[in-house]
């Protein structure tokens, strides 16, 4: 496996979103300040240190394990950098420079894991750079995107830029999504890549429709009553904690630091389904969405049980069919995608334990990841 001058342009568009977004939250709040509506300022503001704070004990504690596995002290100020929020940097900045020396020919002075397969190792930067902004997508910008919807909806006026500003959060968060799934197969040797136009663009479309749908749904639910939307909410962020202590996951030395790892699975399971364990999810994928379906039927009954105001009623028809075509158009993707794009799982090589010694030790932790 090659890390090509593709992969590094990739790699700088990351940076440059990671950066984006940054500003973009910063604005968002803000905004929300300036047009007097404090508490969705506090709201927004709270939701991107918390998501900060967490990626980054996660990127700090990934680098204490992998020199700990290797035998090898790490930088002293390694956890002064975190604390100011550095991590996510550094480690596009060396992630950079290793890259950019692979995909342009030329070879510095390699340490002796990177040595044994300098791109492989870089892919497994990628991989973890991957996970911990899918972690921060979802712990930041899906609650801010709520946020935003239910503004929008309550507010009276309504302009093309709230639209836009939604739209393009939903997509943003689907292809973190698709992007993360690219990146993990890629750093697994014994899996197939997720290769092709078509796989890709059908995996995105079936992540797209069936998150819109949700978010949509408990946006309408919070219009009738913001406590029964956080019970909701609360109720399944448990139901997915619970979730994954069943499963037992092992992806932390740190017993703290796997309690707050299933604590963000459970989290990430409010708004899309993922492999907790990488086992056969056939049965626990179709029970997430039939309960996802019963879910947003209930919602829907219960919201035009209260009937909106007579002047609105078009415009909440209209978020009613979308959030029922875009739910059924998202599982018929997943059909799709699982039945004719979906790498053939059966040829896969089952050789995990013997893999396992002879790849570096963050790849042996990559096994561990979240599987889409």
């Amino acid at each position: 496996m090659r890390f090509t001058k593709w992969n590094f342009l990739m790699l700088v568009l990351g940076i440059l979103i990671y950066i984006f977004d940054l500003i973009a939250d910063i604005w968002v709040s803000v905004k929300f300040f300036c047009k007097g509506q404090h508490i969705f300022g506090i709201l927004t503001m709270s939701f991107t240190l918390i998501a900060a704070g967490i990626v980054q004990c996660f990127s700090f504690m990934w680098y204490k394990e992998d020199f700990q596995k290797t035998g090898q002290k790490g930088p002293s100020c390694s956890l002064l950098i975190h604390c100011f929020q550095g991590g996510i940097f550094t480690r596009y900045w060396f992630v950079l420079q290793r890259g950019y020396h692979l995909a342009f020919q030329y070879f510095p002075t390699l340490s002796r894991e990177e040595a044994a397969d300098p791109h492989q190792t870089v892919i497994n930067e990628v991989t973890d750079l991957s996970m911990l902004r899918l972690f921060e997508i979802y712990l930041e910008a899906s609650p801010q995107l709520m946020i935003q919807l239910y503004s929008f909806m309550e507010s009276d006026q309504t302009g093309g830029s709230q639209v836009a500003a939604i739209v393009i959060s939903c997509c943003a968060i689907s292809w973190s999504t698709v992007d993360y799934h690219i990146a993990l197969r890629k750093s697994l040797p014994d899996k197939k890549l997720l290769s092709g136009c078509r796989p890709r663009l059908v995996y995105l479309l079936y992540k797209l429709f069936t998150f819109t749908s949700w978010f949509l749904s408990v946006g309408l639910l919070t219009l009738i009553s913001i406590n029964s939307s956080l019970i909701l909410l609360i109720i399944l962020w448990l139901s997915g904690i619970t979730w994954a202590c069943k499963q037992q996951t092992t992806f932390c030395i740190s017993k703290f630091m796997e309690i707050l790892y299933r604590g963000v699975v459970g989290f990430i399971l409010i708004f899309t389904f993922f492999n907790v364990k990488g086992e056969n999810t056939k049965f626990p994928m179709s029970a997430y969405y039939i309960m996802r379906a019963l879910v947003t039927l209930g919602i829907l009954v219960v919201f035009w049980s209260c009937t909106p105001p007579d002047e609105y009623q078009e415009f909440f028809i209209y978020i009613t069919i979308i959030i029922v075509a875009a739910f059924l158009l998202g599982i018929l993707f997943l059909i799709v995608y699982y039945t004719s794009f979906h790498p053939n799982r059966s040829e896969e090589k089952k050789i995990f334990d013997e893999v396992d010694a002879r790849i570096p030790p963050r790849a042996c932790r990559i096994r561990h990841f979240l599987m889409p």
